[in-house]
């Protein structure tokens, strides 16, 4: 399964080479890049944002996720790529509150040039990418299934993913379908 993002972008193909990225501006004064995490087994990426109700809804199941496997040496970044100008609940000062408010346990960091998701071809918010420690993908997708109702979730793909990964063994269900609002591309 191949999506093609609204920036003509494809999504990337399970297997591929993790496109480096470098200087994404986080909401503690940091930046960050996928070199930030060179130490660590896996590296889950969140293409998320502020303002829409999938992203809210995952939230509290990304942070849950982060609590537990950052120390089994699971790196976890949110990254925040909706055109903050059209939409300015996303901006830097709005994230910055957000992840204060939350409480997050991961870095949150801006891609506000979008060269990041599109290199992904992130298509929505939330968009998932696991990639394992040869920086390979190896996940792309959902949380779970039910973004309304945590617990009526019957498929954790998420989790599934990683725990294979932990225990060096394949993805059991590598892609699927992520659900989410679009990504709010600049014009």
């Amino acid at each position: 399964m191949v999506l093609i993002t609204q920036s003509g972008q494809e999504t990337l193909p399970i297997g591929s080479d993790a496109p480096d990225f470098k200087d994404l501006p986080g909401t503690d004064g940091k930046t960050y890049g996928l070199d930030s995490f060179k130490d660590s087994k896996l590296v889950v990426l969140n293409f998320t944002c502020n303002h829409c109700p999938y992203a809210k809804a995952y939230e509290d199941r990304f942070t849950a996720l982060a609590e537990e496997f950052t120390s089994k040496g699971v790196a976890f970044l949110a990254v925040n790529v909706n055109d903050a100008e059209s939409y300015p609940e996303d901006d830097m000062e709005h994230m910055k509150k957000r992840a204060q408010e939350k409480g997050f346990p991961f870095p949150y960091v801006r891609d506000d040039s979008q060269e990041v998701a599109k290199a992904y071809g992130a298509v929505c918010t939330p968009h998932l990418f696991v990639l394992d420690g040869d920086r390979k993908l190896a996940y792309e997708g959902r949380i779970d299934d039910s973004w309304q109702e945590p617990d009526a979730a019957k498929a954790h793909d998420l989790r599934d993913a990683i725990e294979a990964l932990l225990a060096g063994g394949p993805v059991p269900n590598p892609q699927t379908n992520p659900m989410g609002c679009s990504i709010k591309w600049k014009q």
